[in-house]
């Protein structure tokens, strides 16, 4: 494994002049990461919580609580002793609603963590069964969160078949979780990748829904992730009209006036931390072979074919772009990636690309398959190969108008 040096570069063309490195590179850019926090931090009406299984890195942990990201959406014991560990003071929000007893006791006992997520009675009671004090008396202090089941019709990958409780179900769980704790929320996912703010809308109505029939009072909405970011062929529009839609929604909830508004963006804070550098091992006809795939960083576009920006590495590259695919470096036949990848039609074995906005998932779903996955990181402060935060993207004002009727 080669070791570079502990030092920061001007760009992806720099990393391979300076290293012509043999295994993948990871490019981070803690700017365009803290960039992203404080967007959100300042111009959600409301808080926003990290979802950490996006990408678990400790550095971008550290990153987005120095620009504001104070709260963290937590899916695994695992995730729960990181933020910890590497946020003493985060405010840790147990949002998976299924957990095994033993991690709800050590993330409330151990962790301090006070806010669970459940969308079942069975859920409801474990948590309560695991936060007892020693004397076996309840928690007084416990902030649950009953998760409904949404539409994802809107996103580009669907998060509505695992988890959330039904709308004719909702109620009565609302009823039954309110009373075991003094603060209750409502939350639910409208998918990864909502390329609409009518995504919220719809799910927000849901909400309403059920509220009104549980006739309970609510401190908390939670509008989960789904927040976008910009890929090929994914141009969302601002995130503002999202923020301004989700808050005019909410506004008109049957709830407690001091009711909180909460958000878990994951992928719209992450993507555009890292980018990757990978070199072509192999040409065979529209087919590249390159050091880094399905079981790496690239697991998005192997098995739900995400479109990733590309650009080549090389300068002595003329011929005009035609669409590549992609082998990963090991032996499965499944290390395949279709996408199409537009690159000079001359690139050949040795020469170096970079494939960019890999921040959310990429790094978190690596694995040493085949023996295989190592890539070692740098920092390069150029910008990412695609940004909603760096101020290129507008519109024209009437674009920026969203008709709800």
């Amino acid at each position: 494994m080669q070791h570079f040096p502990d030092a920061s570069y001007v760009d992806a063309r720099a990393v391979v002049r300076a290293l012509q490195p043999d295994e993948p590179v990871i490019l981070n850019r803690p700017h365009a990461a803290a960039r992203a926090a404080r967007f959100f931090a300042e111009k959600f009406p409301g808080k926003s919580l990290y979802a950490v299984k996006a990408n678990p890195s400790p550095d971008l942990l550290r990153i987005l609580w120095d620009n504001g990201i104070t709260h963290y959406d937590v899916a695994s014991l695992a995730e729960v002793r990181l933020v910890s560990e590497t946020l003493p003071e985060a405010k840790l929000c147990f949002m998976h609603p299924v957990k095994t007893p033993r991690a709800i006791a050590e993330a409330y006992h151990t962790h301090g963590c006070r806010t669970f997520s459940l969308d079942t009675s069975e859920e409801l009671h474990k948590i309560v069964e695991a936060c007892r004090n020693d004397a076996g008396e309840p928690a007084t202090d416990l902030k649950l969160c009953v998760r409904l089941r949404v539409s994802s019709e809107y996103s580009e990958l669907s998060l509505a078949a695992k988890f959330g409780c039904d709308l004719t179900e909702a109620p009565a769980l609302l009823q039954e979780a309110r009373q075991y704790c003094d603060w209750l929320g409502v939350c639910f996912h409208v998918g990864s990748q909502a390329m609409t703010p009518f995504a919220y809308v719809q799910a927000l109505e849901r909400a309403r829904a059920a509220i009104g029939e549980a006739s309970v009072v609510i401190d908390m909405v939670d509008v989960g992730g789904g927040f976008p970011s910009v890929y090929p062929g994914m141009e969302p529009p601002p995130l503002e009209d999202y923020f301004a839609i989700i808050h005019r929604q909410f506004e008109a909830l049957p709830i407690a006036y001091n009711a909180e508004l909460w958000c878990e963006p994951g992928r719209a804070l992450c993507a555009e931390y890292s980018s990757l550098i990978v070199r072509v091992e192999k040409r065979r006809g529209e087919e590249l072979y390159i050091n880094d795939g399905a079981y790496g960083s690239l697991f998005d576009a192997a098995h739900v074919d995400w479109k990733f920006p590309v650009a080549a590495l090389e300068d002595d590259l003329r011929d005009p772009e035609m669409d590549f695919a992609f082998y990963g470096p090991t032996c499965d036949d499944a290390d395949y990636m279709q996408g199409p990848f537009p690159l000079p039609g001359d690139i050949q074995a040795g020469d170096y690309i970079e494939i960019g906005m890999l921040g959310a998932y990429g790094a978190a779903m690596k694995t040493g398959f085949n023996g295989f996955g190592s890539a070692l990181p740098v920092v390069v402060e150029d910008e990412p190969m695609a940004s909603l935060y760096d101020g290129s993207r507008t519109r024209p004002a009437a674009d920026n108008v969203v008709n709800l009727r």
